[in-house]
This record gives structure tokens, C-alpha cells and sequence, in this order.
């Protein structure tokens, strides 16, 4: 006897959510509701590898720069008053 791909499981969406998945599939886009909740699992798991690539690519990077060399830090008020004047200047043309 073959063994089973698949894993039958029972979800519970919010409204608008379920009816995306039935729009998607009424569209045509895609055969069935399932089929619409793997793609979104697929694409969940391929942000999650890029965060974690770019966490031990670049994150990582910076911080052995950091260890390395830790005179080229900015202090954290000036830091904190950096973020501030830039959150500042962008709320202003909104």
C-alpha cells in the first residue's frame, strides 16, 4: 500500500481570509482551497529563509565588524537622536 504525501488538517480563517482562499480558486488561479493554502505556506517558508539568510549574512557581518573594531560605533544617544530627526522629517511631509 502507498503511503500518503499529504496530511489531512483542519484550519479556521477569519472571514475575509476564507473568502480570499474561495476567490482564488473561483478565479481559476487555483484547482482547489488547498492548493491556495500550500502556495501561501511556500512563500512563508521561502521570507523566512531569506530572513535568515540575510540575519547570517549581513546582521552577522556587521556585528563581527563591530567586535572587531568597536570604535567605529555610534553612541546610543546619538543613535536614538538620529532615528528620532529621521522619523520626525518623514512624519512632516506626510
Amino acid at each position: 500500500m502507498a503511503r500518503r504525501n499529504t496530511a489531512p488538517l483542519t484550519v479556521t480563517l477569519p472571514h475575509d481570509m476564507a473568502a480570499m482562499v474561495k476567490a482564488k480558486v473561483t478565479s481559476g488561479e487555483y484547482a482547489s482551497e488547498s492548493e491556495v493554502i500550500r502556495d501561501g505556506l511556500r512563500t512563508l517558508a521561502a521570507r523566512d529563509a531569506a530572513l535568515k539568510a540575510w540575519l547570517h549574512q549581513e546582521v552577522r557581518k556587521s556585528v563581527e565588524e563591530h567586535l572587531d573594531n568597536p570604535s567605529g560605533a555610534i553612541p546610543p544617544d546619538e543613535m536614538l537622536a538620529r532615528v528620532r530627526a529621521s522619523y520626525q522629517a518623514r512624519t512632516k511631509k506626510v
